[in-house]
């Protein structure tokens, strides 16, 4: 096991990520790390969430700025506001240690872009963002992406799935001819083959972390039969046993989350719901109560839970299992984060054991059942 300072990594970083209790560098660290550090090149790293990506591309970044210029000089594009701040957080506190100044800028939707285009005139050598907004922000002549020597995009499935293709393609087509693009996604659906041919490097070098743990080895899945008509009943139960612990309910829709929220509420139990229709104030208040523990239990539909990040959850429930395999992984993948064990359990009722077995030959993965 190397450490990071083995990997390359000058001592100020590695003082300050100590500080973050980040010490022993994980899989995606360790291989990703010294690559990006030394050779100018293309990279496509195939990971899941979780796995310590941040880190992986954010090092190299910050050692590959020149502080000296007040150009922007790296691009990071995630899919949702809460992982481009997440990011630009921990740019932040990754730099808290070393000399000089590095700034790094975060530019998402749901908020004023006049704030954002007056923040992006101070010197900014690196500006995090979803897709949308940066693109408004190119258009307006607000951010000069011209001299990027690095673009990363991080979770790039997740930014096709959202609906993000286009806006994708006309920033990837700006400046390709001078920087180098490294691509991060857990799964390679055929768009992002076709990103990886139009912009990237035939050379471009391929990593795949434990490519054999679709899912994280440290869930337990389970599954519960039951009938649509006592599902509530259901979780009530579940939630009764696991009154100390966090975690997160599926639902396949906006309707169904909404009404899930509503029966558990009248119930007393502290619930809050992330759904599309949401203000974004509304889904940050959410947030921070969930991550304040005043709400223990979110209920939220796949595409709402995208860039969620929180730790120490105990379980993941499926109101209904997803349509898509890769959901369930992304669903499961939300808890034992950082080496900690959880639990996923599935509601089946009668005629859904087809898709649990489906599930499980596809995942390499076995449910155990439990009885209520």
């Amino acid at each position: 096991m190397a450490t990071f300072s083995e990997l390359g990594i000058h001592k100020s970083y590695v003082k300050g990520l100590k500080e973050l209790k980040i010490v022993n560098p994980t899989e995606i660290q360790e291989t990703v790390i010294p690559v990006l550090l030394k050779s100018k090149t293309d990279l496509i790293g195939l990971a899941q969430t979780g796995t310590g990506k941040t880190a992986a591309f954010g090092l190299p970044v910050l050692h590959h700025i020149d502080k000296n210029n007040s150009d922007v000089q790296a691009l990071i594009i995630a899919p949702t506001r809460e992982l481009v701040q997440q990011i630009q957080k921990q740019l932040f506190r990754f730099t808290k240690y070393i000399d000089g100044k590095i700034f790094a800028e975060g530019v998402y939707g749901g908020e004023k872009i006049d704030r954002q285009i007056k923040a992006l005139t101070r010197t900014t050598h690196i500006v995090v963002a979803t897709p949308g907004r940066l693109l408004d922000l190119i258009e307006r002549g607000a951010v000069d992406i011209s001299n990027v020597k690095i673009l990363v995009l991080d979770e790039a499935d997740e930014m096709l799935s959202m609906g993000f293709k286009e806006d994708l393609n006309k920033i990837l087509k700006f400046n390709t001819s001078k920087r180098n693009t490294w691509l991060f996604s857990a799964t390679m659906p055929e768009e992002i083959k076709h990103i990886i041919q139009n912009y990237m490097s035939p050379d471009a070098i391929k990593i795949e972390v434990n490519k054999n743990a679709l899912v994280n080895e440290n869930i337990s899945h389970h599954y519960i039969s039951t009938q649509i008509k006592d599902k509530l009943n259901t979780i009530i139960r579940i939630l009764d046993k696991r009154q100390d612990e966090r975690g997160i309910i599926f639902c396949r829709t906006k309707a169904g989350t909404k009404a899930l929220a509503l029966q558990l509420q009248q119930e007393g139990y502290a619930i809050g719901a992330l759904e599309g229709d949401m203000q974004q104030k509304d889904r940050d208040k959410v947030m921070r109560a969930f991550k304040n523990e005043s709400i223990q239990v979110l209920i939220s539909t796949d595409v709402s839970a995208r860039g969620i990040d929180v730790r120490n959850l105990g379980f993941v429930l499926h109101h209904q299992l997803p349509e898509h395999l890769d959901y369930y992984t992304h669903r499961s993948g939300r808890t034992a984060r950082a080496g900690k064990t959880g639990q996923s359990i599935a509601l089946i009722i009668p005629g859904e054991m087809q898709k649990v077995i489906d599930i499980q030959t596809a995942l390499g993965i076995v449910f155990r059942e439990i009885t209520m």
